[in-house]
């Protein structure tokens, strides 16, 4: 059967999952490797209007494909698949049930182990996969929250990175698959050790390569594009950051500051209450207040609870009369003058006694009149009278 797109649609269409129909198939694709790259555009067509268990089916037939091609060191159909390998399998794997996507899993699985693609190759399929199974997870977790479901658990801050960075991320996967294939056919045709085939022959390839390597530079580009975008937008995040950090380290400085202040104050607090400071006498910190402490009056002695020495109390008993004379004189030399009034008045002379620690005056009686000396300054009548008295009695 002659090579044509009908006839490779048709051999798609037969295809079953049955080993000698997925070998047979791939028997047929790899004879006509000329149009390796063609074949696989026919084949990821067919993939995508496909069902479930027909990806599969055609999963398998580019497994087979590849892998023997890979054997035999004919590489046209890995080159051929490698930009398209990752839609595929996404494509394949999005929305089928579990048993299906175990089964691609597998054949991915057998492509690391065996190295059919090139490591960016299957870390691209990988990312495919696991934004799959990732978005899977988050719409079922929304079932149970909301009946509008729920978004993925990005902090706010980060909400500005989330489309930038899928950008990325999508743009990352078909540059990587075009830049590879682009290198290894400039190293063809353009490589140390090959040969330049016939000028004719030579010119259509190097149009070929140009057409690859404008591709490759518009999907290089575009990438670049959506990096810058992410990366701006990173700085915005980094920025408002480091604006926070500046002020958390400030508060963190005056807290710091404000425990260690208080910390000294509960020192002093506790300092002062071993020193006996009463409960009802207000504290008065130490910080400005140095000066009033040092005026402060120191405290009065405490007198020792003991009875008064009697001795100085006899003393006084024995000064006591030389005292009441001394007074007596006084007051004789200064009641001349007065008359009869002043002497009655001096009659009584008080005698300083102690009882029980308290002095008192006692009156002393033994002389009905005062000894007034000489009779200067008394009436002649007066004194006889006086005399007769003293002798009657």
């Amino acid at each position: 059967m002659a090579y044509t797109d009908d006839a490779v649609l048709a051999k798609l269409s037969a295809l079953s999952e049955a080993a000698d129909s997925i070998v047979t198939q791939a028997q047929w694709i790899m004879f006509h490797r000329r149009h390796a790259e063609r074949t696989v555009q026919l084949w990821l067509q067919r993939l995508k209007d496909s069902t479930s268990h027909k990806r599969l089916n055609l999963i398998y037939l580019a497994n087979e494909v590849a892998q023997q091609t890979k054997a035999r060191h004919k590489e046209d159909f890995v080159v051929a698949f490698s930009p398209v390998i990752a839609e595929a399998v996404a494509t394949a794997y999005k929305g089928a049930s579990a048993d299906i996507q175990n089964r691609i899993q597998r054949v991915v699985d057998v492509w690391k182990d065996r190295d059919i693609f090139e490591k960016p190759i299957l870390e691209a399929i990988d990312t495919r996969i696991h934004e799959i199974n990732q978005a899977r997870g988050t719409a079922k977790a929304g079932l149970g929250g909301s009946i509008f479901g729920s978004a993925a658990s990005v902090p706010a801050e980060l909400t500005p990175l989330v489309t930038p960075q899928q950008n990325v991320t999508k743009l990352l996967l078909g540059m990587r698959t075009t830049a590879n294939s682009a290198n290894q056919e400039y190293d063809k045709l353009l490589g140390p050790n090959t040969t330049a085939p016939t000028a004719p022959v030579y010119a259509a390839r190097l149009s070929g390569l140009l057409k690859t390597l404008a591709k490759a530079e518009g999907a290089v580009e575009q990438c670049v594009k959506a990096r810058r975008e992410l990366v701006v937008a990173l700085q915005k995040v980094l920025d408002t950051n480091r604006n926070a950090l500046v002020a958390e380290e400030n508060q963190l400085e005056t807290f710091v500051t404000r425990r260690m202040e208080v910390e000294d104050k509960k020192t002093e607090v506790e300092r002062a209450i071993m020193a006996g400071l009463p409960d009802d006498e207000p504290f008065l910190s130490s910080i400005g207040s140095n000066e009033q402490r040092d005026t402060e009056p120191e405290r009065p002695e405490v007198e020792a609870l003991t009875p008064p020495s009697i001795e100085p109390e006899l003393q006084e008993q024995s000064h006591a009369p030389g005292e009441s004379e001394a007074r007596e004189t006084t007051t004789q030399s200064d009641g001349q003058g007065t008359g009869a009034t002043s002497v009655l008045g001096l009659q009584f002379k008080s005698v300083s006694t102690t009882t029980n620690g308290s002095k008192k005056r006692k009156i002393d009686d033994s002389d009905a009149f005062p000894d007034l000396g000489e009779d200067d300054g008394i009436d002649s009548d007066v004194a006889e009278m006086l005399r007769r008295d003293s002798g009657g009695s």
